[in-house]
């Protein structure tokens, strides 16, 4: 791993600490050139997921397009980087477990818009406007008024 501050790939392992659904290692490690200490993560990667798009094109599954696209939809509202990522982490895991390695786009969408409904209907309405290509206000209402409504 190259450090952060001088680029350095001699580093030595500090401490090893695998998540909670066992799925991630966080290592904290430090430079042996300049001491300087920093933390990288370790995640599984299964070869050969392939989302098949609305129009017929497939594509490499890319987790981080996935964690891109919820943290536009989720910009500026009360939603942690970690629930992101038990977002993602829900919504791989679904995926691996229903499709062998051909994952249709609609089933990564719907069930992102599943789990964002539940964390913060902003963020489930801006998601769901780019994925369901919303073509004028009336459904952009239609959608909002399916949502439950909040007391205060």
């Amino acid at each position: 791993m190259r450090c952060p501050k001088c680029t350095s790939i001699e580093d030595k392992v500090i401490d090893s600490r695998i998540s909670k659904e066992g799925n991630t290692i966080r290592r904290r490690r430090e430079c042996l050139e300049c001491s300087n200490r920093f933390s990288t993560t370790e995640s599984f990667v299964r070869d050969g997921l392939v989302v098949m798009k609305r129009d017929g094109r497939r594509e490499e599954f890319d987790r981080e397009k996935l964690v891109h696209a919820i943290r536009a939809a989720c910009h500026k509202r009360p939603v942690d980087i970690e629930q992101i990522t038990m977002v993602v982490d829900d919504v791989v895991d679904m995926v691996e477990a229903q499709y062998e390695s051909d994952i249709p786009s609609k089933a990564l969408g719907e069930s992102v818009m599943q789990r964002l409904r539940t964390i913060d209907q902003v963020a489930y309405v801006r998601f769901a406007s780019v994925y369901k290509e919303f073509r004028d206000v009336s459904e952009f209402m239609h959608e909002i008024s399916t949502l439950p409504k909040i007391k205060k």
